[in-house]
């Protein structure tokens, strides 16, 4: 019987490679629930600090990365991921390292639909 999804350990090996070598200071891994107690054993047995977030009814947000980092997380993803603030949401993408004229540019999209403004505000104009 197959106790693991090899695509998801296979992502979760990567995040984990990346953690140690310095790319990134904190991921977001999101597995089924299903999976999630393999997660933690792996986490937990190269000392890696983490949080879970239940996402929706079969999967699981995973964060995981410098003490740091996860302390600011407990802070700010308070709620499910889809309700955060557009400032939250900017945050947090920030802390996992996304582009960050990326993260600029959703922004600005988030913030103009909350107040009723033209989405157009955000379109790049040389």
């Amino acid at each position: 019987m197959r106790t693991a999804n090899p695509t998801a350990l296979q992502v979760l090996m990567n995040h984990i490679y990346e953690l140690h070598k310095g790319v990134r200071h904190m991921v977001l891994f999101t597995c089924n629930k299903k999976y999630s107690e393999q997660t933690i054993r792996r986490l937990e047995s190269q000392d890696i600090p983490y949080l879970l977030q239940p996402a929706g009814q079969q999967n699981m947000n995973v964060y995981f990365g410098r003490r740091e980092c996860l302390d600011a997380i407990r802070l700010i993803v308070t709620r499910p991921l889809n309700e955060l603030t557009p400032e939250e949401d900017f945050i947090l993408g920030a802390m996992l390292g996304y582009d960050i004229c990326a993260q600029c540019e959703r922004y600005c999209k988030r913030k103009s639909r909350r107040q009723g403004k033209c989405d157009g505000l955000c379109i790049n104009r040389n």
